[in-house]
């Protein structure tokens, strides 16, 4: 069996979470708990940086975003709102997460059309200029962007190629994040989108 990342030791070193450069980054849509449902994802290196566990349950209402040491960065939530889906993610401060006010919400739209969705995320504590994203699912749910309020792309992902062009399975995806945008967020969204997607 192939590998997911052709080199990926186990490493311990400090992730940023912001760099002034596009990252990308490496997403198998599985956890590294033998039996257990989750993700895990790469850095371009192969270093293992973010991951998530949900051990025997699948789309649970309440996930951990960990790095590679297990220290939680976002609790998530799923929460009952009406027809919509509504999740939100409490970026943790030491080994609690911030009850007060989450991080970020994603709320699941209606499809108004076959083949794409879109999820309305909103990012920040300041009620007043909180910023805006959006998830736009593509052809296929293993393909798709998170844009900005203006519609600029800010993270993509897409089904990944091996050095040789062969397209690897739909468990594997590549991420491609702009400068400048905190990855541990980013990563924090695509998890809600597997979640919404009964992906883990």
């Amino acid at each position: 069996m192939g590998k997911v990342h052709p080199q990926a030791p186990f490493s311990s070193s400090p992730t940023e979470y912001f760099t002034s450069k596009q990252e990308t980054f490496t997403i198998w849509m599985k956890s590294l708990i033998l039996n257990g449902y989750g993700c895990t994802v790469f850095d371009s290196n192969g270093r293992i940086v973010y991951r998530v566990d949900n051990y025997d349950c699948k789309c649970r209402g309440k996930v951990y975003l960990m790095d590679l040491k297990g220290k939680i960065l976002f609790t998530i939530l799923r929460k009952k709102f009406r027809l919509l889906g509504l999740w939100e993610g409490y970026r943790s401060t030491g080994k609690e997460a911030n009850p007060d006010r989450p991080g970020f919400q994603v709320r699941q739209r209606f499809r108004l059309c076959r083949g794409r969705s879109q999820c309305r995320v909103i990012v920040g504590q300041e009620k007043n200029q909180p910023q805006q994203y959006r998830i736009e699912s593509l052809s296929s749910k293993s393909s798709y962007k998170i844009l900005d309020k203006s519609g600029r792309p800010v993270a993509e992902v897409k089904r990944k190629q091996s050095p040789c062009g062969v397209v690897l399975g739909e468990d594997v995806l590549t991420v491609v994040v702009e400068p400048f945008i905190d990855h541990s967020l980013i990563v924090g969204l695509l998890v809600v989108h597997g979640l919404i997607n009964r992906k883990m």
